[in-house]
């Protein structure tokens, strides 16, 4: 009779890592250079520098996860502040009106879970003409938190996968070319952007990518310019295109699932069994 084989089990990366790894080659071979920023973050460069009013409702408790200690954060140069105060209360030099409200340091100070890593880009947009000078192309991938009720379209941990283009001579066009680049690179063909609305850039588009799978289109995200709100107060005049996609609808997608809860499943088989991307 014929012995029965154990089966042998090798170490392997989780298949989010893989898909991680596969991403920053991805924008390494583009051209772009990674940058991270701290999970914790000040409500200045997680909301405020972002030109997002202090009354907005993502600020509250009901959307955001606040961090009770310590009290306060160590805001950027007073230069830096001013300029977003300013921008905020009467719109200083972008030609906008601001929000017309009494801009609060208080508020600036508060500390959170970040909500996005757009917090990121702004602190390297901070940070312009004194350790980069444009053209800059930078990208991050990491995570992220909201106080979302989970199910299986949401958690209040996730990933995103961001990046910008800083030039004085891109376009929409551009954007549209580094996205389609990326997602051809990832295995989605075709990718279109439709209009949509996001309060730091303008114009502002949805990324949508068609899964064959599907035989339809799927939104993965958010792009646009960035509004002269949130890259003036840094000095930058140029042009910056930005983009924030979803991380875990990418694994989903690589994996064939149908649960975001999945994704980071603690479940060995599973894992075990889960084939290798490429």
């Amino acid at each position: 009779p014929t012995e029965q084989v154990p089966p042998v089990y090798y170490g392997r990366r989780h298949p989010v890592i893989e898909v991680i790894n596969e991403i920053r080659e991805i924008f390494l071979e583009m051209g772009f250079t990674e940058i991270r920023g701290p999970l914790v973050e000040s409500e200045f460069w997680n909301f405020d520098a972002l030109f997002q009013p202090q009354d907005h409702p993502a600020r509250e408790l009901a959307d955001t996860f606040k961090v009770a200690k310590p009290t306060k954060a160590k805001l950027p140069p007073k230069e830096i502040v001013q300029n977003v105060k300013k921008t905020h209360e009467n719109g200083w030099r972008t030609k906008s009106t601001g929000w017309g409200y009494k801009w609060k340091m208080s508020e600036a100070e508060r500390l959170v879970l970040r909500t996005h890593t757009t917090a990121t880009t702004c602190r390297h947009l901070s940070k312009a003409f004194k350790e980069w000078e444009p053209p800059e192309k930078v990208f991050s991938v990491d995570r992220v938190y909201r106080n979302e009720a989970i199910d299986y379209k949401h958690l209040s941990e996730f990933m995103q996968v961001e990046g910008i283009v800083v030039d004085k001579n891109v376009d929409l066009r551009h954007l549209k070319g580094n996205l389609k680049t990326f997602y051809g690179k990832m295995g989605f063909k075709k990718v279109r952007l439709i209009p949509s609305f996001y309060p730091y850039t303008e114009p502002s588009m949805s990324t949508l990518i068609f899964v064959d799978k599907f035989n339809s289109w799927m939104e993965m995200g958010g792009s646009g310019i960035f509004r002269p709100e949130v890259t003036y107060p840094f000095g930058v005049k140029e042009k910056v295109l930005a983009w924030g996609q979803g991380l875990d609808r990418l694994v989903m997608l690589k994996l064939d699932l149908n649960d975001i809860r999945e994704v980071y499943s603690t479940n060995i088989e599973r894992l075990r069994t889960t084939p290798v991307i490429f």
